[in-house]
């Protein structure tokens, strides 16, 4: 792609008339010259030398402009011609590619209808081949079938008379084996009864001193742990002298982890037991025994609450 230049450079030169022509008209003509001694002609040279320099030096700095613009351009066309260049390179590139991939399409269906040719053809075969053999195999079959039925009926009988023979002498050593079961399980139901029942009272007499044994345990946990409640209820008793000496009934009832949902006062001093209630309240979840049954017998307590002498 070639791009002319005649357009910046026809440009430059009218911007060179410009400028000079700027230039001289810059001095001004309508000032009439004022009387000057007899060295007047020597500042007008003067000032004619210096309107020529700027000239020149504007006209240089054009030139120097032009230079590079000119410069700037032929790089702007050089890098035009190589991407034109690469460009149609590239596009060739891209028609070969696209010519082989249609080539290589071409070459794959026509490899693809001679495969389907060739597999239809071999299904065809195998078709008449299983069929073949499936013929085949039906006629082995109805003879086998046809030799199996014979060689079932003479079985069959020879296992009938074998079976009658079978069933009679079973039938007498089961008898008599039945006979000889029916003693010897008497017997041993007997002796079985005779140690069932030793085993149970023996196992009922362990049960009842193991229970008798838990019961006084648990009782004694319920005792424990009653005097651990009465001693954490004592623990936030405010109470004044006028109750020594003095004690007050209550029934607590408590949940699992101590903490008790109901209480009633039974009796007592009545000082007293407004100081067990608050003191009831503020002790918050009272000590109560992680085992199941002992937590029995304790979740309903009475409690005597005493302040002694």
């Amino acid at each position: 792609m070639k791009v002319s230049m005649t357009g910046p450079i026809l440009g430059s030169v009218l911007l060179h008339v410009a400028v000079v022509g700027l230039l001289m008209f810059s001095v001004d003509f309508s000032a009439k010259p004022l009387p000057q001694p007899n060295a007047t002609a020597a500042p007008i040279v003067q000032a004619t030398m210096v309107d020529q320099a700027k000239v020149q030096q504007q006209v240089e700095r054009i030139k120097a402009q032009e230079a590079a613009q000119r410069a700037a351009e032929q790089k702007r066309q050089q890098d035009l011609d190589r991407q034109l260049k690469e460009a149609k390179r590239k596009n060739k590139a891209e028609q070969e590619r696209l010519k082989n991939l249609e080539q290589q399409k071409k070459q794959r269906q026509a490899e693809l209808k001679k495969a389907e040719a060739a597999a239809k053809q071999a299904k065809l075969k195998k078709e008449a081949e299983q069929k073949k053999a499936q013929q085949a195999a039906k006629q082995r079959q109805q003879e086998e079938q046809a030799q199996q039925a014979a060689e079932k009926k003479r079985k069959q009988a020879e296992e009938q008379a074998r079976k009658a023979e079978e069933l009679r002498k079973r039938k007498e050593a089961e008898r008599k084996a039945a006979e000889a079961e029916r003693k010897r399980k008497a017997a041993a139901e007997a002796a079985r009864k005779a140690a069932e029942a030793e085993l149970a009272a023996q196992m009922e007499a362990e049960q009842t001193e193991l229970n008798r044994a838990r019961q006084q345990q648990v009782l004694s946990e319920v005792d424990r742990y009653a005097i651990l409640i009465q001693q954490a209820i004592k623990r936030n008793l405010r109470s004044d002298t006028s109750t020594i000496g003095k004690e007050c009934q209550v029934k607590l009832n408590l949940a699992p982890d101590g903490f008790v949902f109901n209480y009633s006062v039974l009796g007592g001093d009545s000082n007293l037991c407004r100081a067990t209630e608050a003191a009831i309240k503020a002790a918050g979840n009272l000590p109560v025994s992680a085992e199941a049954d002992v937590y029995e017998q304790m979740k309903e307590i009475n409690l005597r609450i005493a302040l002694e002498k």
